[in-house]
């Protein structure tokens, strides 16, 4: 019986003594015998239960085998006067309690490592749920490629549906096309509006042809403006005075029609 109430008093100072109206409050879901059987049959609850027995054997079996190896002395404690009964009881409660506290500093010991591995065990994912948090929060790649893909198709048909409106196509004049626009009420400086090579470049002039967008060859200017601007970019300053007389150029053929 000592050691059971040591055991509890131990388990007391290890969490402390709580009190909380949470029991209190109704939850149906108690009531339910499926949950129940979950919450105490759960591998959580059935190791809990396991080490609370093991510290309850544990200490118990400390209390008995100081019971045994100090039986002669307890039980021929009531023939000596009060003062060796006080020392005899006095020492024997010291030696007790040592060899209870050393038990519990060992399970405590244990118990914290144990609940370190759970923590650290916990904080660890496999390589699937890696790859569903990911597919979570970033996206599964898949989509996220047909996605891109969607997206620069859209991009390429607006920037084809500006070529119509585009005043000169400046090329190099086979591998490299781009279409300018310049509104002086609106645009500070003439701006790309769209821009390709290769088939997208041959796709900007077929489309300037059927819209008599007119198309201007010049080397250099092209790869300039192509590798140095994006579209919606405004042409550099360094390029006001060529581009110019690029547009002098379209609109005085226009002026001419």
């Amino acid at each position: 019986a000592i050691s059971f109430l040591t055991a509890i008093a131990i388990s007391h100072l290890q969490i402390g003594f709580l009190f909380s109206t949470k029991p209190l409050n109704i939850n149906l879901n108690r009531i339910n015998p499926v949950d129940g059987f979950k919450r105490i049959f759960s591998k959580r609850s059935l190791l809990e239960l396991f080490k609370s027995i093991l510290k309850i054997v544990l200490i118990g079996y400390v209390g008995y085998k100081f019971v045994t190896d100090n039986i002669n002395q307890i039980i021929n404690i009531v023939n000596f006067d009060t003062e060796a009964i006080l020392t005899n009881f006095s020492n024997m409660s010291f030696y007790f309690l040592i060899r209870i506290l050393s038990v519990v500093v060992m399970i405590a010991f244990i118990d914290y490592f144990f609940q370190w591995r759970q923590y650290e065990k916990s904080l660890m994912m496999t390589k699937q749920e890696v790859k569903e948090e990911y597919k979570q929060t970033e996206g599964d790649p898949l989509i996220k490629s047909k996605i891109r893909e969607k997206q620069r198709q859209m991009a390429m048909s607006r920037m084809i549906r500006e070529v119509p409106k585009a005043d000169v196509i400046i090329t190099n004049p086979t591998h490299i096309a781009v279409a300018l626009k310049y509104d002086r009420y609106k645009h500070k400086a003439p701006v790309v509006v769209a821009k390709g090579k290769g088939l997208i470049a041959e796709n900007i002039k077929k489309i300037a042809k059927e819209n008599q967008v007119p198309i201007v060859e010049n080397k250099a200017i092209a790869r300039l403006l192509y590798e140095t601007l994006d579209i919606g970019d405004f042409i550099p300053e360094e390029l006001y005075e060529a581009i110019a007389e690029i547009l002098a150029y379209v609109y005085s053929l226009k002026e001419n029609h």
